[in-house]
């Protein structure tokens, strides 16, 4: 028997070593790249780690900036900061006019004065629903004896502010006085009042200026010196005399302030409807009258009617709307 008849290794036994190492390289590969994952997975935990610790440091400083801020706040609210929404308020036009005023105004009770253009009426009715109703229809056809004018309806809607932040401080030399006798000369009450806070014996002082405010029926009391206000304010009641009777008036701070943030909005007016296109052929009065009669028949889309004012074309007329206070007790 010879050595060629017994073998461990064929005629393949090259490609087999081969195969080997190709498989082991594979597996050395796919190893190598979980280990690189299983890095990328360890650096993507510290840096979610750090990203948190850097969001709890940045919650706790934004905690303490947020009470920082709170506390600021407070203090301007202590200083007398106020803020406050305006009331929303119906208004309504009832056939008053005002001469010698150039821009529309607003006050707080509310009172808009609304300038009218030439060939244009105001007409305000009892309810809502009719004035609706003329709006809807826009188009209007009045008789006028022989004639016809056409008229739009246009609804009325104003500015108004919605929201008043003022910034305001306690003045040390002036005083508010409320409670006064409504029966007393306005003249009367004013000297009263100064007679009465300039004496020392009743804690005032020397009396620089009163001045009566007619929209809230109180006065305002400027001393010469300064501290005299709060003392007087710490008391608040005080009694005047008024010849033989004495009232017990109220003293309380004044605020002296400016308005550092408002916001207006459109206000629409539900009972009022402006008519146009008004041409000026017969007398005022005359026509006036012939619109409100119009506008009353129930057969043309009206009802009653409560106020109405017409401005012919070439004039010019301002017209007051106040609050719709009849309406708002129907409401309540």
């Amino acid at each position: 028997m010879s050595s060629e008849d017994f073998s461990f290794v064929d005629g393949d036994s090259s490609g087999g070593l081969d195969q080997v190492l190709r498989d082991i390289n594979k597996y050395k590969t796919q190893y190598e790249a979980v280990l690189s994952e299983q890095k990328i997975l360890r650096d993507g935990i510290a840096n979610n780690k750090d990203f948190a610790k850097q969001f709890k440091k940045r919650a706790e400083d934004r905690r303490a900036s947020i009470e920082d801020e709170n506390k600021k706040r407070m203090k301007i609210i202590q200083k007398e900061k106020i803020s406050t929404a305006v009331p929303e308020r119906k208004v309504v036009f009832r056939g008053e006019t005002k001469e010698g005023v150039h821009v529309v105004s607003f006050d707080v009770n509310p009172r808009i004065v609304y300038p009218m253009e030439g060939g244009t009426a105001l007409i305000t009715f009892e309810e809502e629903d009719v004035a609706q109703k003329i709006l809807n229809l826009k188009d209007h056809s009045v008789e006028l004896g022989d004639c016809t004018i056409s008229v739009q309806a246009k609804p009325i809607q104003f500015l108004v502010p919605s929201y008043v932040e003022m910034e305001t401080q306690v003045c040390p030399r002036r005083i508010l006085v409320s409670n006064l006798p409504k029966e007393e000369p306005e003249e009367r009450v004013l000297d009263k009042l100064d007679i009465h806070f300039s004496r020392t014996k009743n804690g005032g002082g020397e009396v620089e200026d009163t001045d009566m405010l007619h929209d809230s029926g109180t006065v305002v009391i400027t001393f010469v010196e300064d501290n005299i206000a709060k003392q007087l304010c710490d008391k608040q009641d005080h009694e005047v005399e008024f010849g033989r009777k004495r009232y017990k008036v109220k003293v309380t701070p004044f605020l002296n302030g400016e308005i550092s943030q408002m916001k207006i909005c459109n206000s629409a007016c539900t009972r009022t409807v402006l008519l146009t296109g008004i041409p000026n052929i017969m007398d005022k009065d005359n026509l006036q009258d012939n619109l409100e009669i119009h506008f009353q028949k129930t057969a043309n889309g009206g009802g009653e009617v409560e106020g109405i004012v017409y401005n012919p074309v070439g004039h010019t007329t301002m017209a007051l709307f106040d609050e719709d206070s009849a309406k708002d007790s129907e409401d309540m």
